[in-house]
This record gives structure tokens, C-alpha cells and sequence, in this order.
């Protein structure tokens, strides 16, 4: 097979039977309809070059019609108007969501996301030239099985190019967040970016300002998934993005690192951050990890060195702001800040039980795991030969799980009284004192792991709580 055939074939070969019967259904109406969307270009993309795109397997798989949304709603029983003033809907199918939407036109775009109105066309081509990149602006046709590229978005695939449809200083100034949506395609996707669409980026990062935190967040959530997401922050530090979302890390280019390291600091964030395994969390804090090297960075006279001493505390107490600017959950700051703050490992074989303990308490043992991934990534992303650090994480690893075995109390949960047992049986009041006395509680437990016994704490409790009281 060659040029359109073997993309025709898996789009064929792979289209779910509720799609085809759709389509079906809108032409025994009297209306056209075509397949359009990320699955049709990974699906292309599979075909050309054997790479699994953005995913090996999609599900959204989403149509353009002629049929008005009204006509739409008629023509199938569950029918969601999720943004029908744009023209789309969704068809439910089965408990399957398929987005359907009218083509359209569109004008101009004031807020640098959402064209002021549109207006619905009858010309598939007329809808395509409205799209983003030349890749996304290809359709299929299910029933006469063939594809509509009026922009050559196979022949960019197929030359791992990626270029805006027309004029890409309109695309851009459109919607901001197509420069970000670029840097993501160049790393999911695996492609370059054509000359003329690079070089509009930085003129319409006016538009790009406009972009809601939310979005950008998700954009990098996405990115995460690519082999080397890298390659976007690559990107959005040579075309501007990152000075406007996140310049703390451009403070990492061109940093110089110790004799430990063959990479400045950005080179290490970036081998760090595609080292790490394929979760966005993670990922994030392999990005993060050593953002507080720059602000911490002195010279050694003695060593005739660079130290970064505290960097990972500095670190995260930028990370922490970042995220929240950028809109990360509760959760995921709490955990990215946490890596970033523990990821330095200094583990030595002379630490006893004891001092094993005290570090995955202060690490948390929700992070353990994360963190050794963490740690074996940033190592691994010296540069240089890390078999000696790998051999001590493992060393490191093996004594935790050890502690962990023996049933080791290693937080406030692993005692055996708890904030109930406080108030009914020592009578301290509800307040930020019976965490005071848990946490005094299971620092001496981690010193004498024999010490976890009710009575016995019981016992110490009423000591604490008296020593609390008399410092109040």
C-alpha cells in the first residue's frame, strides 16, 4: 500500500461499529458526516511510520456533520448539548460519548480562546481550515472510505513536520494556547516544527498571555505522557512560553553544576524529567526537582567547586507557588513539593535502625516509592556513570523495607493509642495539642520501637500533655 491506502485501511480496520452506523444514520437523513480528530491522526501516523502517536489506543473518536445541532438531537434518543452554541454535542451510544459537531466557521477571537460567533458551513474543507495544525485537519469519510487533507496534513506526518493550517500568525493570535499545543505535538508526536510556524510563536505570545492557568496546567499534564517531554520544554524555553509561565526555571539555563555533573542544571531537569517514569505527577517533580540549584549556588574555595547547599528546601519553597499559580490540586502540589523538598538521598550504611526510621518518617511513607523513582532518575540523569548512587539506593531500599517488615511505627497511625484514647484516657481537650503529644509520642517510638505499648504510652502521654501545659 502506499500514500492514502494503508491510513484508509486502519481507519477502517480500527473504527468502532456505533461510528460507522452514526454516519449511517445521518446519510439515510440526508446529511454528510466525516471522522475527524486526534484518532484519525494517530491512526494516519501508525500507518506511515509504525510510531503510536499520542496513544496506541483512543476511544474519543468524534464527528463533523452538516446537520445542525437541532437536526442532531432529532436524529439520535441521547443527545447532551455540551456546547451547542458552538455547534457540538454529544451522542451517547451505549454509555460511550461521541462528540459531534456541525461545521462551522468561525471570526474573530477577543479573548484569545473562543471565537467571538460562529457560523455553520456545508463544506468539509471550509471546517478543516479552521483547525489548529495541518496533522489535526484531516477527515475521513467512512462511508466512501477516503480521506479529505486539503492541507497536506499526511505529507506533514509523513515528514514528521508539524505546521498551521494557513496563516500561522492567525492560528496563534486565534487561540493562545495552540503555541503550547505545539510544543506538546512536538513531544507526544515526535515532530519538528516547520520554520514559519516557529518563527510565529514568539510575535503572538500576546494571545498566549490570555491563556487561563487551568489550560496551561492540563497542557503539561498531557505533556507527560510523551517518551521525551523534553522535547515541549525545549520549546517553550526557545520560543518564550516558559518566561511567561514559569520563569523560575529559566533561571536553570546555563547554570553550571559540580564536578558530579555533565549537564548544567536545565540539561539535568531535562534528562531528569525524561527519565522518570510515564506519570504527570512524577514527571512534574523531576521537572522541579533542582529548580532551587541557581538561587543556592557558591563557589568553594577549598573544593574549587560549585555546592548548592539546601537547594532542595529553596526548591521547594519555590516549587509550592509555581504549582499554585499554575492551579495543580491540593493534592498533587502537596505531593510534587514533597519530592521535590526529600529528593536528595544521602543515605550511608553506618545510619542505625533508628536513623532509617526517623528518614522515612520525615519523608512520609507515601512518598517511599515515588521518591526512589525520583532519586533513580535524577541520578541516572548525571551524565555520568550512577551505578555506585543506584547501588546505595538499593542498600537504602532494602533497610526501609526491613524497618517496614518488623512492623516498625513510622507515623501516628502505626501507634498504638491514638487522639480518642488522649482525650478519654489522659483528658486532654480537642486541639492542636494532642497532635503535639502524638508526634512527641512516636519520635521517642522510633528510637525504641519496644516503647509502642498502650500502657506505656498512656503513661508518657501524661508527661507530654503536663510539659505542654506548663509551656502554654
Amino acid at each position: 500500500m502506499s500514500g492514502s491506502e494503508a491510513p484508509v485501511t486502519a481507519l477502517r480496520q480500527a473504527l468502532p461499529p456505533p461510528v460507522r452506523d452514526m454516519c449511517v444514520r445521518f446519510r439515510e437523513a440526508g446529511f454528510r458526516s466525516w471522522v475527524v480528530g486526534g484518532c484519525v491522526r494517530d491512526l494516519c501516523l501508525v500507518e506511515l511510520d509504525g510510531t503510536s502517536g499520542e496513544g496506541a489506543v483512543r476511544n474519543d473518536w468524534d464527528i463533523a456533520t452538516d446537520a445542525r445541532p437541532e437536526q442532531v438531537q432529532k436524529l439520535f434518543r441521547h443527545v447532551i448539548p455540551t456546547g451547542i452554541q458552538h455547534g457540538t454535542v454529544t451522542v451517547m451510544i451505549d454509555k460511550v460519548a461521541y462528540e459531534v459537531t456541525t461545521l462551522r466557521g468561525e471570526t474573530s477571537y477577543s479573548d484569545g480562546r473562543r471565537p467571538d460567533s460562529v457560523y455553520f458551513v456545508d463544506d468539509i474543507k471550509a471546517d478543516l481550515a479552521r483547525r489548529d495544525f495541518t496533522i489535526n485537519a484531516v477527515a475521513f469519510d467512512p462511508l466512501e472510505d477516503r480521506l479529505i487533507d486539503p492541507f497536506f496534513g499526511l505529507e506533514d506526518l509523513g515528514a514528521r513536520r508539524l505546521r498551521a493550517v494557513g496563516n500561522p500568525a492567525e492560528r496563534f493570535d486565534e487561540d493562545g494556547l495552540r503555541v503550547l499545543r505545539a510544543a506538546r505535538f512536538v513531544a507526544t508526536l515526535e515532530l519538528e516544527l516547520e520554520e514559519e510556524t516557529a518563527r510565529a510563536i514568539e510575535p503572538s505570545l500576546d494571545s498566549y498571555r490570555k491563556v487561563s492557568a487551568e489550560r496551561i496546567r492540563d497542557e503539561w499534564m498531557k505533556t507527560m505522557k510523551a517518551d521525551r517531554p523534553s522535547r515541549a520544554f525545549e520549546v517553550m524555553k526557545d520560543h518564550g512560553m516558559l518566561e511567561i509561565t514559569a520563569p523560575e526555571l529559566l533561571e536553570s539555563v546555563g547554570c553550571e553544576q559540580n564536578k558530579y555533573h555533565a549537564y548544567d542544571v536545565w540539561g539535568h531537569a531535562m534528562s531528569c524529567l525524561d527519565n522518570c517514569p510515564k506519570s504527570a505527577v512524577l514527571r512534574v517533580a523531576g521537572l522541579l526537582h533542582d529548580v532551587g540549584k541557581p538561587r543556592t549556588r557558591e563557589h568553594s574555595e577549598k573544593t574549587n567547586d560549585y555546592t548548592f547547599y539546601e537547594h532542595e528546601r529553596v526548591g521547594a519553597e519555590m516549587a509550592d507557588p509555581m504549582l499554585d499559580r499554575l492551579r495543580f490540586s491540593n493534592a498533587e502540589r502537596e505531593r510534587i513539593v514533597g519530592l521535590v523538598r526529600h529528593h536528595l538521598i544521602c543515605y550511608e550504611e553506618s545510619w542505625s535502625d533508628a536513623a532509617v526510621r526517623r528518614w522515612v518518617r520525615r519523608v512520609s511513607p507515601e512518598l517511599l516509592e515515588d521518591l526512589y523513582l525520583l532519586n533513580e532518575a535524577d541520578v541516572s540523569a548525571k551524565g555520568r556513570d550512577a551505578s555506585e548512587d543506584l547501588e546505595n539506593l538499593e542498600r537504602l531500599k532494602a533497610r526501609v523495607e526491613a524497618e517496614i517488615a518488623k512492623g516498625a511505627a513510622l507515623t501516628v497511625r502505626d501507634l498504638e493509642v491514638s487522639g480518642r484514647d488522649l482525650m478519654a484516657e489522659v483528658g486532654l481537650s480537642p486541639g492542636p495539642v494532642i497532635g503535639r503529644v502524638l508526634r512527641g509520642l512516636l519520635e521517642e517510638v522510633i528510637e525504641n520501637p519496644e516503647a509502642n505499648e498502650r500502657t506505656a504510652l498512656l503513661e508518657r502521654a501524661q508527661v507530654l500533655a503536663a510539659e505542654e501545659c506548663s509551656t502554654d
